[in-house]
C-alpha cells in the first residue's frame, strides 16, 4: 500500500521465486536471495552492480537450485560465463 507521497508503507512485501514465480513466505525459513554481481565484459572488473535472485526453499529442497540460479543468471546476462 502506498500513501499519498508514493512512498511504500507496508509492514511486509514478500518476494517472489525467480525460478517458480510463487510467493515466497515469511515463514518459508528454507528461502534465500543471492547477489550476482555485474562484470565488465571488457576488463573482468566488478562494476558495483548486482542482480538479486529470490530461490524460495521448494526448489531447494528438490536440489534443483543449482540448475535454477545458471538458468537464471545465463538468461538475464548478469555477466557471469556458465562453462
Amino acid at each position: 500500500m502506498q500513501n499519498e507521497s508514493g512512498e511504500n508503507v507496508d509492514l511486509y512485501i514478500p518476494r517472489k521465486c525467480a525460478w517458480t514465480s510463487r510467493l515466497i513466505s515469511a515463514k518459508d525459513h528454507g528461502s534465500v536471495q543471492i547477489n550476482v554481481a555485474n562484470v565488465d565484459p571488457v576488463t573482468g572488473v566488478y562494476t558495483g552492480d548486482y542482480k538479486a535472485f529470490a530461490l524460495a526453499g521448494y526448489i531447494r529442497a528438490k536440489s534443483e537450485g543449482d540448475e535454477a540460479l545458471t538458468t537464471l543468471v545465463q538468461k538475464n546476462d548478469a555477466g557471469v560465463i556458465a562453462e
